[in-house]
This record gives structure tokens, C-alpha cells and sequence, in this order.
């Protein structure tokens, strides 16, 4: 297949990364400009934004979540048939708050209306360490697993495929207004669960308490002066999360 990644950070050079590897062809520019590429150890051919979504099936859109409606011009030339993924999440501690996100809307819902076309939300529900070190065959025991939510299937369907390209299980998590469940602050959100294990923390998800453990999380990250090794970030997320 052929991709597209609008990006160059940990999760989309991951991304790209494995792309490769499998065989794929991959085409990587940064929303700011192709000079920003330079000096990187990336996967694929550097090229301008207005490049990557030529002659592509898969855009892959990895970039900071305040940055997304920068980029509606670009995605408004991508054909109806491309697939278009989002891996971005919101904090307001980043991205600034939004004021419908703050009045509950879904995160990935925001997101489609501001590039005015459907979406696929996947890939950020795992760390970048996640993504690049604890990929494993299909069938591996314990194989960790990815949610993706979506509204049309075919589309979502791809992305679960190449989920298992990568090394990772996938799991329907449904439609685009149901990636909540996904979102900062559930229990599906990076804590590193096999497809049984994530299936039924999407059920668990609570709406209402979300925003206030993933605020939680960011306080005790901000707070340690050691920093946390990755298992205590996920640890972390286990523990608050289900809380």
C-alpha cells in the first residue's frame, strides 16, 4: 500500500518505521515545512505537505492536536477514497482548552470537523515506547492491543490490518463518537492490555470522571523530579484510570 504521514514525531516515526519494514511504500513531511525533516533519521521520502497526500491510500495524521486545523487546506485535496487517521490527543495543558472539547465533545469528533472529512481514530492509545519496542507476532501470547474507532468499516478495517502488520492486536472500539472511550483518562488509554483485557476496559470508560484523572496522571508526571521509567507511566495509567 501506499502512505502518507503528516508528522515526524515518536509516534509517527514509529509508525513509519514499521511501514517500511513491511514493505510499504511511505512518504513523511512535517505540516511547517520540508526543512524541518532535515538532520532526521526517518523511514520513507521526506517531502512537502503538499506532496505527502499524492497518489496515496493511508494519510496518517500525527501531529500536536492544537495544530490540526492548520492543516484543513491540505486534507480538503485528499481524495474521498484515502483513508484518513488521526493518532493526536487532547491536554488542555498543551493545546490550550478548547471550549466545545471542555462542554464534552468527542475529542476525535472536534477533530473531523475541523478537517472537514471522516476520520479513523487509532494509534494513540499506546506510548511511542509501546509502538516501537512491544510489537509481537500475531498469536503471541499476552500480544498487546490497539482500539480504533471509526464510521465506516472498510476504512477501519485497513487501519486494524495494518495494526496487526505492526505488531499489535486491534480492537473495533466503534464509531467516532464512541472513541471517548479511548481518549485520555479511560482505562483503555495507554495501560498496555491484550484485545480482552482492552475490549472490556472500552466498557468501563466513564465519560464524566475522564478529564479529571487524566488531569490527575499529568499532575504526578509533572510532579516527579526522578521522571518515571516506562512501566510506571503504565502502571501509573492502570492504577488512576480504573480508579
Amino acid at each position: 500500500m501506499r502512505f502518507g504521514i503528516i508528522g515526524a514525531g515518536p509516534i509517527a516515526s514509529n509508525i513509519s518505521k514499521k511501514i517500511v519494514k513491511n514493505g510499504h511504500d511511505l512518504k513523511i513531511a512535517d505540516a511547517r515545512g520540508i526543512e524541518r525533516l532535515e538532520g532526521k533519521e526517518l523511514a520513507g521520502t521526506p517531502v512537502s505537505v503538499e506532496d505527502v497526500i499524492k497518489n496515496i491510500d493511508v494519510l496518517i495524521i500525527s501531529i500536536p492536536f492544537h495544530a490540526l486545523p492548520s492543516i484543513r487546506n491540505v486534507v480538503n485535496k485528499v481524495g474521498e477514497e484515502v483513508v484518513v487517521v488521526d493518532t493526536s490527543n487532547y491536554y488542555p495543558q498543551i493545546s490550550n482548552k478548547i471550549e466545545e472539547i471542555e462542554n464534552r465533545m468527542v475529542e476525535s469528533v472536534w477533530v473531523s470537523n475541523q478537517l472537514g472529512r471522516p476520520i479513523i481514530k487509532a494509534f494513540n492509545n499506546l506510548l511511542a515506547y509501546t509502538l516501537e519496542h512491544q510489537g509481537t507476532p500475531e498469536g503471541t501470547s499476552g500480544r498487546i492491543a490497539i482500539a480504533i474507532a471509526g464510521n465506516n468499516q472498510s476504512h477501519k478495517q485497513i487501519i486494524m490490518n495494518l495494526a496487526n502488520e505492526l505488531g499489535f492486536d486491534a480492537v473495533d472500539s466503534g464509531s467516532l463518537s464512541d472513541s471517548w472511550r479511548q481518549q485520555p483518562g479511560t482505562p483503555a488509554y495507554c495501560t498496555e492490555l491484550t484485545k480482552d483485557e482492552l475490549t472490556e476496559a472500552l466498557k468501563k470508560a466513564n465519560k464524566e470522571k475522564a478529564p479529571f484523572l487524566r488531569d490527575k496522571v499529568i499532575e504526578k508526571l509533572s510532579a516527579a523530579t526522578g521522571g518515571y521509567s516506562h512501566q510506571e507511566i503504565v502502571q501509573l495509567n492502570r492504577e488512576i484510570y480504573n480508579s
